[in-house]
């Protein structure tokens, strides 16, 4: 059983249909993309997925609960935790600050004792942000900002974690940097769901990729199946396969 299932998940807006009939799987242990066109409906399905958005119709089972009608606080509660395609930092605290925030959070809640100060010592290490642990977020790039919000998101320990285009602002050897944490976190049994405009860290990381269009799942399959797949090629890759990093959008 996955972590995260999503099952016929119907959003309108007035007149306008945001998603119709989406199903989206994301499994412990694995790396699952979900792409897409600008306008395809990622963001509004991580909004219903931790509870932001009321569908329709459809359901939202996590571990195999049906979460589909609790506030968001249940859902953070219950380990799931994201990023925004919208930087939300705290500008006015520090590096450590903003991470340190989303631990004592945790320990509020949990009750379960853990050490906030040894645990954001980790996350920084773990992000590769230690060495700016000082810093006001509002001084930082985009790019070191938004692996601050990774780094808070990771602070609350979370069993399923959501990520909004984190690679966005990130040069080269930064987005291999984080495509490496993104593996070692699915080696410990996290599940992760990622929207990303970069197609090439798409492929190298995901086991499984979910492609949106015009608010319905076009396809699903592994990264060799999406690049092969002419309906996938047609809508959002390009009839002469993937785009470069500068032009490629998964926006929503």
């Amino acid at each position: 059983m996955a972590r995260l299932q999503v099952r016929g998940i119907y959003v309108r807006f007035g007149g306008v249909t945001a998603l119709q009939d989406v199903d989206v799987d994301a499994p412990a242990g694995a790396v699952t993309g979900l792409i897409g066109p600008n306008g395809a409906g990622k963001t509004t399905l991580f909004n219903v997925i931790t509870g932001l958005q009321r569908p329709q119709a459809g359901t939202v089972l996590l571990d195999g609960d049906d979460i589909t009608s609790l506030p968001p606080h249940r859902r953070a509660r219950l380990g799931i935790a994201r990023t925004f395609q919208r930087l939300d930092v705290f500008g006015s605290l520090t590096v450590r600050e903003n991470i340190l925030v989303a631990a004592e959070i945790r320990r509020r809640w949990s009750r379960d004792g853990i050490n906030t100060r040894r645990v954001t010592d980790e996350v920084m290490t773990e992000v590769g942000l230690r060495p700016l642990s000082r810093e006001r977020c509002d001084t930082l790039p985009l790019g070191l900002a938004r692996l601050v919000e990774v780094g808070r998101a990771l602070a609350t320990q979370p069993s399923l974690l959501l990520l909004d285009e984190p690679s966005s602002g990130l040069d080269e050897e930064e987005t291999d940097d984080l495509a490496g944490l993104l593996e070692r976190l699915a080696q410990r049994d996290l599940a992760v769901l990622l929207v990303e405009h970069d197609i090439d860290m798409v492929m190298s990381v995901c086991e499984t990729i979910h492609v949106l269009d015009f608010g319905q799942i076009l396809a699903a399959g592994s990264p060799p199946e999406i690049l092969r797949d002419p309906a996938v090629r047609a809508a959002y890759l390009g009839s002469g396969g993937t785009r470069d990093r500068e032009t490629a959008s998964a926006s929503t």
